[in-house]
């Protein structure tokens, strides 16, 4: 019963205001004046009368019944469950355009770009390069649509634009969703060579300078 108090923050208040309400009951003198002397004031509780001393060695044994009724019952562990807020919100599915390329087996690459940016309209301009490629689905991403895609960019941390995000093919990806991020302004070159490092697959050199 004392470890489930300790754990249990509402059933403490519980015990702290019922002692409160017998702790004032203990220390209000009668009133109507006479005789100031030993006499001990008593209550009727449910036909019965009882001292203050009576009361006082019943307090504890009062209360710490009823909380564990009400533990053993649900009530409080049913308003403490209630009042726990969830850890995580799991994100929206992306776009149907989006999970249908990538599910055909295409690199499927997210331009995010911001309406008004100098290197948002070069980069994308030379994005279009990647429209002539079959195995390539660009997808153009303004930051107002970004939420939409919170699926695929949560996982990248991305915090700015122009963004370019690549997903490795998912024959390639061994079932689970794998992508790359680069920032800043690209060229038509470095666009292709992003499709072309998340579509390898072969071996991988390693270079031990002596």
């Amino acid at each position: 019963m004392r470890e489930q108090l300790n754990d249990n923050p509402i059933a403490q208040v519980a015990v702290v205001l019922v002692l409160v309400a017998v702790a004032a009951f203990m220390f209000l003198k009668p009133g109507g004046g006479g005789e100031s002397g030993s006499s001990e004031a008593t209550v009727a509780i449910g036909g019965t009368e009882m001292s203050q001393s009576e009361v006082a060695s019943k307090a504890g044994e009062v209360v710490e019944g009823a909380v564990e009724s009400a533990i053993e019952g649900g009530a409080l562990a049913g308003a403490t469950a209630g009042a726990e807020m969830p850890t995580s919100v799991p994100a929206p599915p992306p776009p149907h355009a989006f999970t249908a390329a990538y599910e055909s087996g295409k690199t499927v690459v997210l331009l995010v770009v911001h309406d008004g940016g100098i290197d948002d309209r070069l980069t994308a301009a030379a994005a279009t390069v990647l429209t002539v490629m079959p195995e390539v689905a660009l997808i153009p991403v303004t930051v107002k649509q970004l939420p939409r895609y919170a699926a695929v960019t949560v996982g990248l941390d991305l915090n700015r634009v122009p963004a370019l995000v690549v997903m490795k093919p998912k024959r390639l990806s061994g079932g689970t969703p794998q992508a790359s991020v680069d920032y800043g302004f690209q060229t038509p070159q470095t666009l292709v060579q992003a499709v072309r490092d998340a579509s390898y697959k072969g071996p991988e050199a390693t270079y031990h300078p002596e």
